[in-house]
């Protein structure tokens, strides 16, 4: 096949504009009868069943996984596979949403008379209103799409966009009226950088780390290997009761070395080169509170202390190897 090169940022911009115009045409759909699917799924005790078939089905399992991650139990039933057995996943309480850009597929027709039969509410996602699924439907909700993005007029594309719009839409509606927090987000994703954002605390972080901490009047000779031995480019100075007094860092070292010669640092100790009342964080703390804290101040540690007791050491490495920066 000859590869044919001509117009195809053109095409490429033809087929977005396409689909975002369907998108803007699909706000017409929210309407009442939008909120009365929201109220309807909102009442139910049971879950969101989607359905559909060819590319319909697979729009509807991004439905489902966008419902379940914002606090919607749902799942996904193949319209093929329900009339062969996969009917028995719903249950009394349950919604079920059908996908259909026509409405009128063979497989569509057979499956919407066994839904009905179950008495549960019907919610048809279809381009077509005046098709089968659309009349026997409880709740309608228009995916318009006039044309298809291709010259075809053939390849699902602006009518797959606006069922996916539709969707979003639905999950963040429900997600609004349930109250659904970052919190409970996080509960739903635990892993990756995202989960990690929203629930990873620095308790999760210090006590993987020694606590580097030396006296007021430690030496100059104790202050750096304590901070060489304990690999964190910093260490805690403490008071004679244990209470955190002050933080000595690489920083402050090099500081030390411009101001004094060799034979005022061997009359120094930690007290004299310290930062006194250093920036601490609590351990209940959100390890992203930690990062912007470094990140304003320009510091790439932070001591973690409890009522000035020290518990130990954040470091912006650890936040680096967690995936928030």
């Amino acid at each position: 096949m000859k590869l044919v090169k001509k117009n195809i940022q053109s095409t490429a911009r033809a087929v977005l504009l396409a689909e975002s115009e369907a998108i803007r045409q699909a706000v017409g759909a929210i309407d009442e009868q939008f909120e009365q699917i929201v109220e309807t799924i909102l009442q139910s005790s049971g879950r969101v069943v989607v359905t559909g078939i060819g590319k319909s089905a697979i729009i509807g399992q991004k439905i489902v996984a966008t419902l379940n991650s914002t606090g919607t139990p749902a799942l996904f039933m193949h319209a093929a596979d329900a009339i062969h057995g996969d009917l028995g996943m719903i249950q009394t309480h349950d919604v079920v949403i059908c996908l259909s850009k026509s409405g009128n597929t063979p497989e569509i027709k057979v499956l919407v008379p066994l839904l009905k039969r179950t008495g549960i509410p019907l919610i048809a996602l279809v381009s077509q209103t005046n098709s089968y699924l659309a009349v026997q439907a409880d709740f309608v909700l228009k995916a318009s799409a006039e044309t298809e993005a291709d010259p075809l007029n053939l390849v699902p594309t602006t009518s797959t966009t606006v069922a996916l719009a539709l969707g979003d839409a639905l999950a963040v509606s429900l997600l609004n009226a349930r109250g659904f927090t970052s919190q409970d987000f996080a509960r739903f994703h635990p892993g990756g950088s995202l989960g990690k954002k929203l629930y990873l605390k620095v308790s999760d972080i210090y006590p993987h780390h020694e606590i580097p901490t030396v006296a007021l009047r430690a030496t100059m000779q104790e202050v750096i290997l304590e901070m060489t031995s304990k690999r964190l480019g910093a260490t805690a100075v403490a008071d004679e009761n244990g209470d955190l007094a002050g933080i000595i860092t690489d920083g402050d070292l090099r500081r030390m070395l411009n101001r004094f010669n060799t034979l005022q640092l061997e009359q120094l100790c930690a007290r004299d080169i310290m930062t006194p009342s250093p920036l601490c964080i609590h351990p209940d703390e959100y390890a992203t509170h930690a990062l912007k804290i470094m990140q304003d101040r320009s510091i790439t540690q932070l001591i973690v202390a409890v009522d000035n007791r020290i518990k130990g050491f954040v470091h912006l490495h650890d936040l680096l190897k967690e995936g928030l920066v």
